[in-house]
């Protein structure tokens, strides 16, 4: 249990960190990326909760959540490439 509170703390830190560098992003990619990591972030959070409270429910949610995350990705990274291969 104390494993995965540490865990949420430090993921909660980096989710911070990931929301500064989302807001004050120097470029487009920089805050294509904190947005990723934002995501992720928060599906890593969604996954300790899950395995504190041990509900088999949330880890089909991390899955959907991932799965869209990814897609993002794909599709940030095609908008900031404008089209192109």
């Amino acid at each position: 249990m104390t494993g995965a509170t540490i865990g949420i703390a430090l993921i909660a830190l980096a989710c911070l960190a990931a929301t500064f560098r989302m807001l004050r992003g120097p470029s487009e990619a920089d805050r294509a990326i904190a947005g990723d990591l934002l995501l992720f972030g928060i599906v890593g959070l969604l996954t300790l909760y899950g395995v504190l409270v041990a509900s088999p429910y949330t880890f089909d949610l991390v899955l959907v959540a991932a799965l869209v995350g990814f897609l993002g990705a794909l599709s940030l990274a095609r908008a900031l490439m404008r089209g192109r291969r």
